[in-house]
């Protein structure tokens, strides 16, 4: 993580006139991953880029470099991980070459995050970021491009919210760097394939909806256990569905917009199991839905799932260029903790060590709060790596009411609620999305 972060400070200042100290940086990047087979071409782009001389093809390399090193690092929390729950992960197999469309597309976008390098975040403005702008337009019509065109869409829309560099005190330098390795990697033929897809015919117990809203989109990922008709071993998987939204529409109203396009999100509120058949299921253990292949289940507690079904599930593999520490979320069951509040922050205490809760990550469009979390008995949860430590995301506890242990989940509210806040929210949604159609259709007929 030294390396890495030694990489991002000489991204900051810029690789077209480096400075000693940033020329030292490189030196650590490259030194780093000495022993790996990238060791020659690292040393190359690092030596170029030092002296201002650095091309697309150095770039790249270091980008691999910064992106192998954390790949490392997602590895070994992985097995750490996997050793403190007892859990087996499935093995990868290699990707399916990518066919190589749209390259003067993708060699657009190389030389865009070239031009970024060079100047570095403290010299961006305006002008350097809009660059961006027409490669996107010509890229999001291609659906083997669109990941590509989001990614680099929403790091223009960052970088021109701080443009211009200069007048910028302090800069996401970890974040910005991610985002540029990653879009530099992705503009390469072969970096990404087709999925390895197989299918899924069985049983899914949901645990749980990781919800992540943002002013213009939303997403939904429920995490489940699949059990397969066949009776193989339970996996771990992930159903997740995004839509676009506008900024008017929050909290509880989200679901609206989501729940039409997965059925899964209804039977999660009901609390009930779907049962699948031949739904497409890809190695790192995501259902590719469609509501064809599905149909609710019989009651099913995501409790009673996390206590028996969960501890003997197997956890899927992880895609190369996926192989991040800000990526894990593991599925987790804690039972029998003490619960310590130090202002904000919330801690459960367990045997031999304590686990810090991120009731941040708490979405406002359920009935799940930090307060049911401190009250709890019970929780599942995401186990995620942040800022050099584990921390807990909360999806579903176990709390006393009145002297009955109850189950709140923060996806409660998925499939529909009759709860007084959840459905003044969902109205109030409404409310806004009618007038917002309305808007459109009087532009329209203009």
């Amino acid at each position: 993580m030294a390396a890495v972060d030694a990489f991002d400070r000489a991204l900051v200042a810029g690789l077209l006139r480096v400075q000693p100290a940033r020329a030292a940086d490189l030196t650590v990047l490259a030194r780093a991953v000495a022993g790996s087979p990238l060791a020659a071409r690292v040393a190359e782009a690092a030596e170029k880029a030092a002296a201002g001389a650095a091309s697309e093809e150095h770039f790249t390399a270091l980008a691999a470099a910064r992106t192998a090193l954390l790949s490392a690092a997602h590895d070994a929390l992985t097995v750490r991980l996997d050793e403190t729950s007892g859990r087996t992960r499935g093995e990868p197999t290699a990707a399916a070459p990518a066919d190589g469309r749209a390259p003067n597309l993708l060699q657009a976008a190389r030389t865009w995050l070239a031009d970024l390098a060079r100047t570095g975040w403290q010299g961006i403005d305006h002008e350097l970021v809009g660059a961006a702008a027409p490669i996107v337009s010509a890229m999001l019509p291609d659906p083997a491009l669109r990941r590509l065109a989001t990614l680099l869409d929403g790091f223009a829309a960052e970088l021109a919210a701080s443009c211009p560099g200069t007048a910028v005190e302090r800069f996401p330098a970890r974040r910005w760097a991610d985002l540029w390795a990653r879009a530099l990697l992705l503009t390469r033929s072969g970096a990404t394939g087709p999925a390895a897809t197989g299918t899924a015919t069985g049983r899914l117990l949901p645990l749980g909806v990781d919800l992540h809203e943002h002013a213009t989109a939303v997403q939904a990922q429920v995490h489940a256990v699949y059990e397969p008709a066949d009776g193989a071993t339970p996996r771990l998987v992930r159903a997740s569905v995004s839509v676009p939204k506008p900024d008017t529409v929050v909290a509880a109203g989200v679901w609206q917009l989501l729940r039409p396009r997965l059925s899964l999100l209804a039977a999660l509120g009901e609390g009930r199991a779907m049962d699948l058949t031949d739904m497409p299921l890809t190695e790192e253990g995501d259902l590719l839905w469609d509501d064809e292949r599905a149909r609710t289940g019989e009651p099913a507690d995501p409790f009673a799932t996390a206590r028996v079904a969960l501890p003997t599930a197997t956890a899927a593999t992880t895609a190369p260029l996926d192989r991040h520490p800000a990526r894990l979320a593991e599925p987790v069951f804690l039972e029998g903790y003490g619960t310590r509040r130090d202002g904000d922050t919330l801690t459960f205490a367990l045997p031999g060590h304590s686990l810090a809760v991120d009731t941040d990550r708490v979405p406002a469009a359920g009935p799940l709060t930090p307060d049911a979390v401190a009250a709890s008995s019970a929780c599942i949860g995401l186990l995620r790596w942040d800022d050099g430590r584990f921390r807990l995301q909360p999806l579903a506890v176990e709390t006393t009411v009145r002297r009955k242990t109850v189950a709140v989940q923060a996806g409660a509210w998925a499939g529909g609620t009759t709860d007084k806040a959840g459905a003044k929210a969902e109205k109030a949604a409404t409310d806004a999305v009618t007038v917002l159609r309305e808007r459109a259709g009087r532009l329209l007929r203009k």
